[in-house]
């Protein structure tokens, strides 16, 4: 073969070449590309989420079961809503009691989305959901409040705040219910109730003064029971002093007449010794060391000194 025929050989060999080259980067860039749009039309649902998949901006399927899912290129998207349970922390506002009382009120939520679609549709968001639950706590909760006194919110023995989270929740439910939010609260509950600041000292100066008057009074009631106890224990002594005297005459005059019985029938047996005994006793009432006795010579002493019996 000539030179000439070598070129134009090598020459149709490289245009060869270059189509194949050209035919299989086609190939591999229509393979990734179909790659590429299938990978971003695939979506996974993950448990605790709701997918919510759009055409054109409309809502036409929700996607609540975890797996993978597939949209249609270019035309659908997909935004993603938590399907688990939130806490919301609602802003504290001040409310009116049933005694005119002003007070700071400071709730939080538990809420779960139950209906995406309704909610998407009326409320649009998450955040939507969240202002319009606002709203409605704050409606019921000042509604509640605003048939009891102060005393009755604050006070723990007295306090009525059991049963009305559950009333909130209850009307807060119902109200959502019926302007189909798409949402649940499963809880309200209330953190703290505060005065506001202007109204704490006088608050404070009126709760003092309470307790003084209280314990003023319980001093008195204390005092009065006191003295009933005294003159109620005076009396009893009294009683009991007069019933002790009572008997113990008694008893003395019994033993008085049993003594004297006793002496008359020991005595009855030896007069003259009775006599003897009766003067001898006589002696030791009247003569001590000083004594001078006078008596006349016939008498019984005279007689029992001179030793004539």
């Amino acid at each position: 073969m000539s030179n000439e025929q070598v070129v134009n050989l090598n020459t149709k060999n490289k245009k060869i070449n270059n189509r194949q080259l050209v035919k299989l980067s086609i190939f591999f860039t229509s393979v990734i590309a179909i790659m590429l749009i299938f990978l971003t039309n695939v979506y996974i649902v993950k448990e605790g989420e709701y997918k919510v998949v759009r055409q054109f901006g409309e809502v036409v399927r929700i996607d609540d079961q975890p797996g993978l899912k597939v949209k249609i290129p270019f035309i659908q998207s997909t935004t993603t809503l938590p399907k688990v349970k939130m806490t919301y922390d609602v802003t504290e506002e001040e409310i009116n009691t049933k005694d005119k009382k002003r007070i700071i009120i400071d709730n939080y939520s538990v809420w779960q989305i139950t209906d995406p679609k309704l909610m998407i549709t009326n409320v649009r968001s998450v955040t939507g959901a969240e202002s319009k639950m606002e709203e409605y706590i704050y409606s019921v909760v000042r509604s509640e409040l605003g048939s009891l006194e102060y005393k009755e919110i604050v006070n723990d023995e007295k306090s009525s705040r059991g049963s009305l989270n559950e009333q909130v929740t209850l009307k807060v439910n119902e109200l959502l219910q019926k302007n189909s939010i798409g949402i649940t609260v499963l809880d309200v509950r209330m953190k703290r109730t505060d005065l506001p600041s202007e109204n704490e000292q006088a608050v404070y100066t009126r709760m003092i003064s309470e307790r003084e008057s209280k314990a003023q009074e319980y001093l008195s009631k204390g005092d009065a029971s006191k003295n009933r106890i005294i003159a109620e224990t005076d009396r009893e002594v009294t009683e009991l002093l007069a019933q002790a005297k009572a008997d113990a005459s008694v008893i003395r005059a019994e033993g008085e007449a049993e003594a004297a019985s006793i002496y008359n029938q020991s005595f009855s047996k030896d007069p003259n010794f009775y006599s003897l005994y009766r003067t001898l006793e006589s002696y030791k009432k009247t003569i001590n060391d000083e004594t001078v006795i006078m008596i006349p010579s016939t008498s019984s002493f005279a007689k029992y000194l001179q030793g004539n019996n």
